[in-house]
């Protein structure tokens, strides 16, 4: 009785054994990885070398032009050569590189029709001679097409006086350079022509504008009036600001005045974003700043010191911005209450400004409009004020053109230039707006994935969805995508690549899920599952421990029997 009932303690010891080895087996190899897996965080995975890859990107700039020779403009012997290529280099903030491509046109009266639609009229910007203003073109013939998004033509023809070499710059992508045709003007026409072709396209202050943010300003110099970030939409906000009701009953037409002068240039500038418009009107809104007193004229004036108080008071009260996810403009129509009536904007040397008004960078325009003096005669108050809007527009529109950076290019020496039509911005502009954009884009997209990889790489606990994840790809493969049509000098198919870039690279950074878990560490997921394992955990463990004494003391007896 006494050996059966230890066999049967044995074999119950033996079964305890194994129960609980049974139990630690399935909770090491089972259990806590099955608990690791369920708990961690998922990281969809990311090109991180693609992204380390795109800061020593080197980005170069192809703009394609054709220059169109007349038979009678290049000497005999070089007549021979056409047509050629002309591959004009220069290291700028990018790679910038001119693609000349030169080619016979026969018809010399088609050249000049040529020349006719390179011309047009409107007003003559620059210092040319009268006479050369004045110049009439006999010809007339149907406007020839003009050239593709980023695609710059120039006509070259006949000059016989060797005194008189003229260039003209047209509102279209064609310009003409007229020159002499001895061997010895033959390379000056060619320096002419790249002169005419970079003031049409690209310069060091345009890309060193659109890179202001991202590189060092030590680096690269460029303008305090930095233009507008890029952006998909951007919003337009006229406000007319009436301080004094009971003196002046203002009234604008603002639709007509939109429809009239503003919305043909917002057509036109529609490749580069989208555009909305909208009016107010602010009644007692006073601009912050106390106008000085000038005796001598019995008018008061703001001095350009005190401009940049006159926007925080009133930005306070447009309220536009703040419901906006496209950066606002604001365009504000002041009319001066009658106690500091007639108003003036002084500029630095303190002379009064011309057009009455001052811009804010990345902000918009202010521009003060004066009552005439002989409406008091003999009116009961609140004066009728009709707003001349075209005086107005004309302003508003110079700004405009301003904030994005459109500016007069910079023009060699006896160089016609005609000032854009109906629309307000000519189509070689436009395109030195989408390559300027173009290049901001990429910059911007570059830096958004870089931070973004930094981020992730340095914080191992943030989720990555894989919606997050094709983000990412896409912005990458926009990017290389855009280089590529930069290099090739396919610019309306780069700048929808690096808007795409942009916009992927920012959906990516600013997902709301990679915020969900970025404030739970691993410390605290022990703090919370350890009361629930450890009670599990403490049997198992001892009944581990004592199976490891029992069977040490096993390995010892044989040793002491001998």
């Amino acid at each position: 009785m006494a050996a059966t009932g230890a066999a049967a303690t044995d074999l119950e010891v033996v079964r305890g054994k194994r129960a609980a080895l049974f139990f630690a087996t399935v909770v090491i190899v089972l259990g806590l990885p099955l608990w690791w897996k369920t708990t961690e965080t998922y990281r969809a995975p990311l090109p991180y070398s693609q992204i380390s890859g795109l800061n020593s990107l080197k980005l170069r700039l192809m703009v394609p032009v054709t220059v169109v020779f007349t038979q009678e403009s290049v000497p005999l012997d070089d007549q021979e050569k056409l047509p050629f290529t002309v591959v004009h280099e220069r290291e700028i903030p990018l790679k910038y590189k001119l693609k000349i491509k030169c080619r016979f046109q026969k018809a010399y009266r088609r050249a000049l029709d040529h020349e006719e639609a390179a011309l047009s009229l409107g007003n003559i910007q620059g210092r040319v001679s009268r006479q050369a203003a004045a110049r009439p073109s006999p010809y007339s013939s149907s406007s020839p097409k003009s050239p593709g998004c980023g695609i710059a033509h120039s006509f070259h023809l006949l000059q016989k006086s060797p005194q008189d070499m003229m260039s003209y710059i047209g509102p279209k992508r064609m310009a003409v350079v007229r020159g002499i045709t001895h061997r010895e003007a033959f390379n000056i026409i060619g320096r002419r022509i790249i002169q005419v072709v970079q003031a049409m396209s690209l310069t060091e202050d345009v890309l060193a504008a659109a890179l202001a943010d991202h590189l060092p300003e030590d680096k690269w110099s460029s303008d305090k009036r930095r233009p507008l970030k890029s952006s998909l939409g951007y919003e337009i906000t006229f406000s007319l600001l009436n301080p004094d009701p009971k003196s002046h009953d203002v009234h604008w037409d603002i639709e007509g005045a939109v429809q009239r002068y503003v919305q043909p240039f917002l057509s036109a500038l529609s490749a580069a974003g989208n555009f909305s418009v909208d009016s107010q009107i602010l009644y007692y809104a006073v601009l912050g700043v106390n106008p000085r007193f000038d005796s001598a004229s019995s008018s008061y004036y703001l001095a350009a010191h005190s401009l940049p108080h006159v926007i925080n008071p009133v930005e306070s009260r447009l309220g536009s911005s703040a419901a906006s996810l496209y950066p606002v403009l604001n365009f504000l129509l002041y009319v001066p209450e009658l106690a500091h009536s007639p108003l003036y904007i002084q500029d630095k040397d303190g002379a009064p400004v011309a057009t009455n008004a001052f811009h804010s960078p990345r902000w918009g325009g202010i521009m003060v409009y004066n009552v005439d003096p002989k409406a008091y005669n003999g009116s009961q108050l609140p004066v009728r004020v009709e707003v001349d809007m075209m005086r107005v527009m004309e302003v508003f529109l110079a700004q405009l053109r301003l904030l994005f950076g459109i500016a007069q290019p910079q023009l060699p020496p006896k160089c016609l230039f005609f000032g854009p039509k109906s629309e307000g911005i000519m189509t070689w502009e436009l395109d030195r707006l989408l390559w300027a954009r173009s290049v901001e884009n990429l910059a911007t997209a570059t830096t958004t994935l870089t931070s973004l990889a930094q981020l992730l790489g340095k914080i191992s606990n943030i989720v990555i969805k894989d919606d997050v994840a094709s983000e990412v790809y896409r912005a990458v493969a926009a990017v290389q995508k855009a280089a590529e049509e930069l290099s090739s000098g396919h610019l309306a198919s780069a700048f929808a690549a690096s808007q795409e870039a942009v916009t992927s690279s920012e959906r990516a950074f600013f997902d709301p899920s990679l915020l969900h878990l970025l404030y739970f560490p691993d410390d605290q997921k022990f703090a919370i599952y350890i009361p629930l394992f450890l009670p599990m955990a403490v049997p198992i463990l001892l009944s581990l421990f004592k199976i490891f004494l029992e069977t040490r003391k096993s390995w010892k007896k044989p040793e002491k029997t001998d």
